[in-house]
């Protein structure tokens, strides 16, 4: 059986690859997440997979795209020998089925890429990877337009700069994880724009079978449309320090090498370089906003007291009134 898993940044169009990939004939594990008003086309991504990402990474925590460098380091802390069990247990189940070519989409599965790997290696599972890459400036005002419409211009300034960041450091350990094995990189652009040359292209790379001929019509013609690339925005339109820009730039134009040449060692050169440059970065503004980290642990503290004293306040009020009830 091969394995194909779909990973790359959220809202960088992996729940579209992943449709087509369904109806080019790969088979996606059963229950799926259901469609909602974020993603009404559909996620494409088996149940089971998000819950168990969920229970492994957000108790850690580890965001979906987290900008800590040292977040993967974090995630593979929280494998243990039973998590690593109950991911055999279900994947052994999955190869039960006999299906040749399985789908597995879920964003966060790039933080705990080794522990598939593991598990897929001692079940003889042949693992490729499909990452989607979408420019940081559409992806970020995609999740602000998701997520963040409700919220103020100052949290959603703060929001743009940390997901920016982490889309970069989410670029790096993604590259990271996947060279291995197979893999082929692709832009959400080339998917929208002409679906049929982007997935061949891909599915060359991951040795891949498609069920049939690509000619037209084909069901992913009405599933793929070009007015899915909506958020065509420029860094004018978001609030992004000049070096994060650029070194997001950089990223981008490295990663976008892959397309061609997904083990091209030129990019995989430079895009070490640049997360060296991303690491010095990220320790530069976590230092210079430590006094403010202090501050926010220590309201957080003294809210979390206040709230502790009202309730004894009330549990103390409460004995006295059951003790003036008690007959004496």
């Amino acid at each position: 059986m091969r394995l194909v898993i779909v990973t790359g940044s959220g809202r960088s169009g992996t729940s579209s690859v992943a449709g087509t990939l369904k109806r080019l004939g790969l088979h996606v594990p059963q229950p799926e997440v259901e469609a909602d008003e974020s993603n009404p086309r559909g996620y494409y991504e088996p149940l089971w997979v998000t819950e168990f990402h969920k229970r492994l990474l957000n108790p850690v925590p580890v965001r979906t795209i987290d900008t800590r460098p040292t977040a993967a380091e974090v995630a593979a802390g929280a494998v243990t020998p039973e998590v690593e069990a109950e991911l055999r247990t279900w994947l052994a189940e999955v190869v039960a089925l006999g299906e040749p070519q399985v789908l597995v989409k879920d964003p966060r599965e790039f933080w705990v890429h080794d522990l598939w790997l593991r598990v897929a290696g001692e079940l003889g599972v042949e693992v490729s990877t499909l990452t989607m890459l979408r420019h940081p400036t559409e992806v970020v005002r995609s999740r602000d337009t998701a997520y963040l419409t409700a919220q103020s211009d100052s949290f959603r300034r703060q929001r743009e700069t940390a997901n920016v960041a982490a889309w970069v450091n989410a670029a790096f350990l993604t590259e990271q994880a996947t060279r291995a094995h197979r893999r082929a990189f692709v832009l959400y652009a080339d998917l929208v724009a002409d679906w049929r040359s982007a997935m061949t292209r891909a599915g060359d790379q991951l040795g891949i079978t498609y069920a049939g001929p690509l000619d037209a019509p084909h069901p992913v013609d009405e599933f793929v449309d070009v007015r899915l690339n909506r958020s065509q925005v420029t860094w004018d339109d978001i609030t992004v320090a000049p070096a994060l820009r650029s070194l997001a730039d950089r990223t981008w134009a490295a990663m976008a090498t892959l397309v061609a040449s997904p083990h091209d060692e030129g990019a995989v050169a430079e895009l070490a370089g640049l997360q060296e440059e991303y690491v010095a970065m990220y320790d530069a503004a976590a230092a210079m906003a430590s006094d403010e980290t202090q501050a926010q642990v220590a309201a957080v503290r003294r809210q979390l007291k206040e709230r502790l004293a009202v309730k004894n306040e009330r549990i103390e009020k409460l004995r006295a009134e059951l003790k003036a009830l008690r007959p004496t």
